[in-house]
């Protein structure tokens, strides 16, 4: 039986050196210090352009814009919305890290987030509003489309809500339709702002309302509002009667201000004839019951997008001038507007042909 040999030495345990200690810290420190700046939240808001959607075409296999229960005609070339993609507030707070990659980046904007988003909301309540603003845009999109194709679109003014210490109070109740307003019959949000045009505040006003099928006539308070103008401290909402339906499918995309090219789309579809004549053109801008088109925000990023996505021309709401000018993409043709009239203008005459001299920012 051989025994162990006395010679034989232990083996030597390797020691790390200096240099390896070094670098095994400063990983570890490079390691702890990008989680740091992950988990660190910057209060600003990061704009970007965002995904651009014909509204004459399909996403996720479904048309954007299907009217059902109406002829339509088949359109050409493209209408699309332009979106913003935002980094910031409650559902998407911005770390360091990605603060420090906008800062590097040519088309990222940097905004202080309350810019944005009010002090404390909620990412559930950026949800709703988001989602009520694309809703409402949708319908008054189809509102304005119809009617100006010549389609009756019937409706009425009924009471939202009732703000608290309202005049109003213990008079009208949610719910009320108005029919008339100081003598003034109710047809739109317009007319009932024009019948308190010439009330005194203070004063008391003649109603007529419809409430639980039956109308009832009522002597209601009114008080100050904004500018001394007379006000019942109530919120009103149009209800409308839609001769046929018409479904909009814009995908994971919220707010308002894709209402310009919705009411195109939808105006191209049920009018003969196609409004591009092939051409590919985007824009953006919100819309309003009596055809206004309204601010939006990003428009630099929108205009970007755009262009990156191959539009040679881009409708952009006369008030958002002043923020489009000076950062207009190089061969991307920008056509101020005030009014869906405008907007359909423009789109006739680039559909024809003409390719300059439009109003730009």
């Amino acid at each position: 039986m051989s025994g162990a040999d006395p010679s034989a030495q232990p083996p030597r345990q390797r020691s790390l050196s200096t240099r390896n200690i070094v670098v095994l810290v400063t990983a570890v420190v490079v390691i702890v210090a990008i989680a740091a700046l992950n988990l660190i939240h910057v209060p600003v808001a990061i704009l970007r352009p965002g995904p651009v959607t014909n509204t004459l075409g399909k996403v996720d296999g479904k048309p954007v814009i299907e009217v059902q229960g109406a002829n339509t005609y088949p359109t050409s070339g493209s209408l699309d919305f332009t979106t913003v993609s935002m980094a910031g507030g409650p559902q998407y707070p911005v770390s360091v890290m990605e603060w420090i990659r906008a800062k590097l980046d040519d088309q990222a904007q940097i905004d202080p987030e309350d810019r944005w988003f009010p002090k404390g909301i909620t990412s559930q309540q950026v949800q709703q509003q988001n989602t009520a603003e694309m809703t409402n845009s949708q319908q008054t999109a189809e509102v304005v489309a119809m009617r100006a194709a010549g389609v009756k679109v019937p409706e009425t003014i009924t009471v939202a809500q009732l703000q608290a210490g309202a005049a109003a109070e213990g008079r009208l109740k949610q719910g009320d339709t108005l029919v008339k307003v100081n003598g003034v019959t109710v047809q739109n949000l317009q007319s009932v702002a024009d019948a308190m045009r010439t009330v005194k505040a203070g004063s008391t006003v003649a109603v007529t309302v419809s409430r639980g099928g039956k109308q009832q006539q009522l002597q209601v308070p009114t008080a100050a509002g904004d500018g001394g103008r007379a006000v019942f401290g109530i919120a009103i909402t149009p209800k409308y009667t839609f001769p046929y339906q018409v479904k909009v499918n814009a995908g994971d995309v919220g707010g308002p201000s894709a209402g310009t090219m919705f009411t195109l789309a939808i105006y191209d579809l049920i009018t003969p004839g196609p409004l591009t004549g092939g051409k590919k053109i985007a824009g953006t801008g919100t819309m309003s019951e009596d055809g206004a088109v309204g601010p939006i925000g990003g428009i630099t990023q929108k205009m970007q997008g755009a262009k990156d996505a191959g539009a040679q021309f881009f409708l952009a709401p006369v008030s958002d001038c002043s923020d489009a000018k000076g950062n207009i993409p190089k061969g991307l043709t920008v056509v101020k507007v005030a009014t869906f009239n405008d907007a359909l203008t423009a789109v006739k005459q680039i559909g024809t042909g003409k390719t300059s001299g439009f109003p730009s920012c």
